[in-house]
């Protein structure tokens, strides 16, 4: 995993001439930031393009993840076994599948080459999960703590929102970035729904530099390294939180 990351830095640091040559540059110690440079100005939009995706797929993702999980776990809402059944169902259905459906629906609606279709088609894959997610952590909180809020007078949306979120923090903090992770990796329907360059997201943008910069190799790895950072800088700072996320609701007293 950190050899290929290595030769990764390495290239993005090192001249073009001397990724060419027959024997290897082990350590750029005459290395140029010129890649990126290149890559900030050709793919700076690109990101932002990415980041906004990625920031509205987790917040729809959750908004409606949160209150299905809850009405699952907590509230025993009729025809829950089917439903919960039938987001198993969801997160086996390959997004190429969906793919064609979702430029369909997105060109009728005037929505092609816009956030608001790639946060939509992201969200349609991430909700299964998140649900899922959410709903066994859910599980997991003691009934007691809900029928105490009741007691004192707190309706069922402000015992979610004091009672229920809070001890489950974990799981929400687990459900929010996969979604992101997710939305930021996509490339079938961000290459699906975007036709214009300055429109496409990073994946796509990495995907069109590199047919146009086949002898420009230290600005495609700077590329791939900065579109790297978000997602390693969230696993990172994250990684307590996922562990105890992903296992929360396993076990029972």
């Amino acid at each position: 995993m950190l050899f290929p990351l290595y030769w990764m830095l390495n290239a993005s640091l090192l001249p073009s001439t001397d990724l060419v040559k027959s024997s290897p540059t082990w350590f750029p110690l005459h290395g140029t930031f010129q890649g990126y440079r290149n890559a900030l100005s050709s793919q700076g939009g690109h990101l932002l393009v990415s980041l906004g995706v990625s920031a509205g797929t987790v917040v729809l993702v959750l908004l409606i993840a949160v209150p299905a999980a809850y009405g699952l776990a907590q509230l025993r809402a009729p025809g829950g076994r089917l439903l919960t059944f039938a987001l198993l169902i969801a997160q086996m259905i390959p997004g190429v599948v969906m793919a064609n459906s979702f430029y369909t629906a997105a060109n009728r609606l005037h929505l092609l080459n816009s956030p608001l279709a790639l946060i939509l088609a992201d969200s349609t894959l991430c909700v299964p999960f998140a649900a899922l997610i959410l709903q066994t952590a859910m599980r997991g909180v003691p009934a007691e703590l809900s029928e105490a809020a009741v007691l004192d007078g707190a309706g069922r949306i402000r015992t979610l929102l004091w009672v229920i979120l809070p001890v489950t923090r974990n799981a929400v903090i687990t459900a929010g970035l996969f979604s992101f992770l997710f939305a930021w990796a996509d490339f079938l329907f961000a290459v699906t729904l975007t036709t214009q360059d300055d429109r496409a997201p990073v994946t796509v943008g990495i995907y069109r530099f590199i047919g146009a910069h086949l002898s420009d190799w230290n600005s495609v790895m700077a590329t791939g390294i900065i579109a790297s950072l978000p997602a390693a800088v969230l696993l990172v700072v994250a990684q307590r939180y996922v562990a105890a996320g992903v296992t929360s609701g396993a076990v029972k007293d």
